[in-house]
């Protein structure tokens, strides 16, 4: 792992704003991005419901939220939801949503690392692939378990994406050479520019978890900001059975061998 003394933070967070403002044009086209069917959205409100239980009221902090996504899946279990992310691209078409939908999510700007949110304001906080992104994950943690309430629990959804097993390398490589040749196409699923995969290599190659965010890893980080009650979910196979229908036959193979998790921890 990087030693987050070295980088440039300054740049290096601007880099990732300016690569997810880029990404919010095209973000609700893809799978395991929105959420394309009913089978997949109750395979969430599964997950939230195991680790957080229902809503009934309470604050909920949704960090890097993007689209609105996970904060519109706390909001149909009766959360009172905030969606907090630092790019304005992605919050136009967060509150876009909301008003559509017709839901009362408070969308604001702000930074996962440094929220600037009261002590002990929030029940639950959740964020779904963002700790991989994240330039000092430790000093993140530290940050929301100030933010949370007593009691509350944060729910991260994230994976290790560098290092794969044999089986999800020989998918992949079996995925890509169908591509090239026109075999197959994943539905609703448009491939990134040679630019936007240079620039998401150059960020992944800075952050702290340069080398794979792997669960265990995680877990220490999170004992170490003061949590407890960790537990770490690797059941994902109802998102991943959801998710399939839109994906490849490879690719939906591929997803379900990588190292995906959900962890939750307690204050």
């Amino acid at each position: 792992m990087n030693d987050t003394a070295t980088l440039s933070n300054f740049d290096l967070r601007d880099e990732i704003k300016a690569y997810w403002s880029a990404r919010a044009e095209t973000f609700d086209t893809q799978p395991g991005h929105e959420i394309f069917s009913e089978d997949e959205r109750a395979a969430w409100h599964c997950l939230i419901l195991k680790h957080l239980g229902e809503g009934e009221g309470r604050a909920a902090l949704d960090l890097a939220s993007g689209t609105g996504v996970v904060s519109h899946l706390l909001d149909d279990l009766g959360f009172r939801v905030t969606g907090m992310d630092w790019s304005e691209q992605m919050l136009e078409r967060a509150r876009e949503k909301a008003r559509t939908r017709g839901r009362s999510i408070r969308f604001v700007m702000g930074d996962a690392e440094n929220t600037m949110e009261p002590d002990d304001s929030y029940d639950v906080i959740t964020n779904r692939h963002l700790v991989w992104t994240l330039v000092d994950p430790k000093a993140a943690f530290v940050e929301w378990h100030r933010v949370l309430k007593p009691g509350g629990k944060v729910l991260i959804v994230d994976g290790d994406f560098v290092n794969v097993s044999p089986l999800t390398q020989f998918l992949k490589r079996l995925a890509t050479a169908a591509g090239r040749i026109g075999l197959i196409k994943d539905a609703r699923h448009g491939a990134a520019s040679p630019e936007m995969a240079e620039t998401h290599n150059r960020i992944l190659s800075q952050v702290y978890f340069s080398e794979g965010a792997r669960a265990e890893a995680v877990v220490d980080l999170l004992r170490a900001a003061g949590f407890a009650k960790v537990t770490v979910d690797k059941d994902m196979r109802a998102i991943h059975r959801a998710q399939k229908k839109n994906f490849s036959f490879f690719k939906g193979l591929e997803r379900a061998t990588q190292h995906r998790y959900a962890i939750c921890a307690e204050k």
